[in-house]
């Protein structure tokens, strides 16, 4: 898998993948809705090359760490935040197998990385990683493909969800505070339909 990552982000632009949108504006507002201070610690598992990270600092927030399984996406991220990049946090690893310390976030964002788990050992897996890495009353924020979505994105099959499939896939210790449906545009004019689950988990 990582070889698949690596050689998608090495061949291709940043603004040339599907996913890419010039800013992720539903994932910064379910972040804002929070209400956590600029201080509290946020990852964004997934991150890539995306710009969440970018909106985070210009928004003031101290404490981001970026998560990937792509060194080289990364690598576009730091070169791009220059300087601004050594206030972050990077990981280059495999969300289902890094060892998250414990109660050490107060926010998981994830656009776009639960869907690529097709296997229901996987999606457990990723769901005890978050119950791991959340502090509690943290907030998980999942962006996936919704029924309408995508059954492929870069050549690897992807699981779509209802809001109510996604919620039920991390059980009733999160409760769902919001969820949504937005159409994503990608670069060429596709529209592509996703699911948002806003959820807090139970102390």
């Amino acid at each position: 898998m990582k070889s698949h990552w690596e050689q998608v982000y090495g061949t291709k632009a940043p603004d040339a993948v599907s996913w890419y949108a010039p800013h992720l504006q539903e994932s910064l507002g379910y972040i804002r809705r929070t209400g956590v201070p600029t201080s509290a610690s946020v990852i964004d598992v997934g991150g890539g090359e995306a710009t969440l990270v970018d909106d985070l600092l210009e928004a003031g927030y101290q404490d981001v760490t970026v998560l990937d399984i792509s060194e080289k996406a990364l690598d576009v991220c730091r070169a791009r935040l220059a300087s601004r990049s050594e206030t972050v946090k990077w990981i280059a690893a495999d969300a289902l197998e890094h060892g998250f310390a414990p109660q050490s976030f107060d926010v998981w964002h994830d656009r776009a990385v639960f869907h690529f788990l097709v296997e229901p050992g996987q999606r457990h897996a990723y769901v005890a990683k978050v119950l791991t890495a959340l502090k509690p009353g943290g907030f998980a924020i999942v962006g996936a493909f919704g029924p309408q979505g995508p059954e492929k994105c870069s050549g690897l099959p992807v699981a779509r969800y209802s809001s109510s499939e996604l919620h039920d896939e991390f059980g009733g210790q999160f409760r769902l505070l919001d969820h949504s449906v937005t159409l994503h545009t990608t670069p060429w004019g596709a529209t592509q339909q996703f699911v948002y689950c806003f959820c807090r988990l139970e102390h």
